[in-house]
Order: C-alpha cells, then sequence, then structure tokens
C-alpha cells in the first residue's frame, strides 16, 4: 500500500548548479509504463520497464520533493510514461501539494485515461495540465500513437475543461511528412478550444527519438506569426523553456520549443526524478544520481539534501543533441518526460 508520512518546514539555501543556474523546477515521473507506443518515445513491442518494487513508494517520493522544496523548488510536473497508470495519483497530489514551498503542480498526460481522473486531480492540487495531442486526423494519431486514440484524448480534453484545470497545453511534436501539414487546422482548433498550443522539436533520444522527422520549428513560426498576426507573449506561461506568441486580442497562445535548433540550456531550471529514484540532470547527457539506495538505507533529511545538492553538481552546462545524436540511448519514457 503506498504510505506517505509528514513534511519537515525548516527553509534551505537554493540549489545553485556550477553555471549560476537556479534550480526551481523538478519533474517527476511517476511510472515509466504507458498505454501508447508514440513513434519518438516508445519502440512498438517495448518491454524493458522498471520492476513494480524499484518504483519510489509515495512516502519516498514525498520526502524527496519536500527536500527539494526546502531547497526552493516550488514548481512540480507530474510525468511519465503516462502517470495516470500509476494508482492513487490524485492521494500523492493531496499530499505534495500540502508541502511548504511547493506553489505549482502540474501534469502532462496522453489524455487516454483524463476523464476518468480529471475531477479528483484538480480536486487534489493539480492547477494545470498539458496533453500530448500530435495530429487531430484519426489515422495519423494511430500511426503516430500506435493505436486508436483520438477519440479517448478528446474526451479527455474536454473532461479536463469541465473539471477547471488552466491553462490547459496542447504539446504537438511537429514531424516532417507526418503532422507537419497540420499545423495551422491545431492552432486554429486551439483558439476555438481556449487551448494554449504548444510546437516542439523531436529530439533523438533513443533509436525512436533519432528515428522521427525532425523539423526545425522556426519557419512554422515564422509562418504563424504572419498567419495570425502574432506578437510576443508578454506574461510569463509556466516555468519552461517554450517561447510564446499571442494573437493581438490576447485570446489564442502558441509557444514553440525549439531544443534543437535554438537551444535554451543556458537558463535550464530544472532536473528530473525517474520512477525509480535516479535524478537525470539533463535530457542530452548521461549525469545522473540513483536516490532510491540512499532512501531504503534510512538516510536522514539532512543526507537527503546534501545528496541532491551532489546531484546537482554533476549537472551539464548543455546537451549535445547536435553535435552527438547517437550519445542518449534511453527513451523518453524512461527518462521522464
Amino acid at each position: 500500500m503506498e504510505t506517505s508520512c509528514p513534511p519537515t518546514s525548516r527553509l534551505s539555501p537554493a540549489l545553485i548548479d556550477r553555471f549560476g543556474r537556479r534550480v526551481s523546477y523538478l519533474r517527476l515521473s511517476v511510472t515509466d509504463r504507458c498505454d501508447l507506443r508514440c513513434s519518438y518515445c516508445l519502440p512498438k513491442g517495448f518491454s524493458g520497464f522498471e520492476e513494480p518494487e524499484n518504483w519510489l513508494r509515495f512516502d519516498e517520493i514525498e520526502r524527496v520533493v519536500a527536500a527539494f522544496a526546502r531547497m526552493g523548488v516550488s514548481r512540480l510536473r507530474m510525468t511519465g510514461g503516462e502517470p495516470l497508470l500509476r494508482r492513487h495519483l490524485p492521494k500523492l497530489v493531496s499530499s505534495l501539494s500540502d508541502l511548504p514551498g511547493l506553489k505549482d503542480i502540474s501534469l502532462s498526460t496522453n489524455a487516454t485515461q483524463l476523464h476518468k481522473h480529471a475531477v479528483a486531480l484538480r480536486s487534489a492540487g493539480v492547477s494545470r495540465i498539458n496533453v500530448s495531442l500530435d495530429s487531430l486526423d484519426k489515422a495519423c494519431m494511430e500511426k503516430i500513437t500506435g493505436r486508436d486514440s483520438l477519440v479517448s484524448i478528446m474526451a479527455g480534453l474536454q473532461a479536463g475543461k469541465q473539471a477547471g484545470f488552466d491553462p490547459i497545453k496542447l504539446n504537438m511534436v511537429v514531424m516532417r511528412g507526418v503532422n507537419d501539414h497540420e499545423v495551422l487546422r491545431m492552432a486554429q482548433y486551439c483558439f476555438e478550444e481556449g487551448f494554449i498550443l504548444r510546437l516542439i522539436e523531436a529530439m533523438p533520444m533513443g533509436e525512436t527519438g533519432r528515428n522521427s522527422q525532425y523539423l526545425d520549428v522556426g519557419p512554422i513560426r515564422e509562418q504563424l506569426v504572419r498567419q495570425f498576426n502574432l506578437k510576443p507573449a508578454a506574461a510569463e506561461l509556466g516555468g519552461g523553456p517554450a517561447r510564446y506568441w499571442s494573437t493581438q486580442d490576447g485570446k489564442g497562445t502558441i509557444g514553440f520549443i525549439s531544443p534543437i535548433s535554438q537551444h535554451f540550456c543556458a537558463t535550464c531550471n530544472r532536473v528530473r526524478l525517474s520512477v525509480d529514484g535516479t535524478l537525470y540532470m539533463c535530457l542530452g547527457q548521461e549525469e545522473k544520481f540513483e536516490l532510491r539506495p540512499l532512501l531504503r538505507a534510512g538516510i536522514s533529511d539532512a543526507e537527503l539534501e546534501s545528496a541532491i545538492r551532489a546531484a546537482i553538481e554533476l549537472k551539464p552546462e548543455r546537451h549535445e543533441f547536435n553535435d552527438n545524436p547517437y550519445k542518449i540511448i534511453r527513451f523518453m519514457a524512461q527518462t521522464g518526460g
């Protein structure tokens, strides 16, 4: 059974890496499993998932997140795999939402299960969601995700709207010759529904990522700026790397995430915690630090903070996706989105 422990409230010095970047954002993977097999994320037939006994328990997750919060991390994003496949997730969210210093809990999901959990997650403390949606065409989505997924995703999106998540961002990985012809249609759909569209370049993580049809989002941005008379957005829309543009009336917004064509490593403010308790400092590098053995050996909160600080010292200056695209062999779902 998943359990939780009471948090401590003392504050510690902020997490600053070797390059002067403040770490204020933790992406937490609660499972590496997914009910889809998106072509850029997990290969068809993949079965090398982490054994459940190696997953961090809820009480272990809460200890780690509490430690990060004491050191100035204020934003937490739940990821996977598909996080909604982790049982009792609203219970975990409810516990984490009570942690001092944690100001924002968000969720990344493919939305196939969202219609079942939207209300409970919103009530537990998730304020906003990102939904992966790469196409509005049924056949194209089946090709990308490996199953007939569009109907369930659209139902999840509507459930999210009704539950009151705000904002709801749609993440579209744009791939040459696969879905790039749908960008305009997707933008119009998001404007009509009140969603924020984010166009993302495919990253060469694992064989699946390298085999995706990479496309520079720069020319797409220029086209959309002209098409919709967009202007740079004035307001911050989350703690991530997207660069946002809005319509003149401010009712439509599109973000562009360009890790390959225009990397944002100089301002990187995040680390990732995988489901097995491994801290990854960068998607495009191998530096990592395993927390699970220390947690299960009974380390104190002070020792846990020291371990996290040691891990942050490993954070590299930047990724090497451009220079060494074959370096990372792990898949995106194994790292945690």
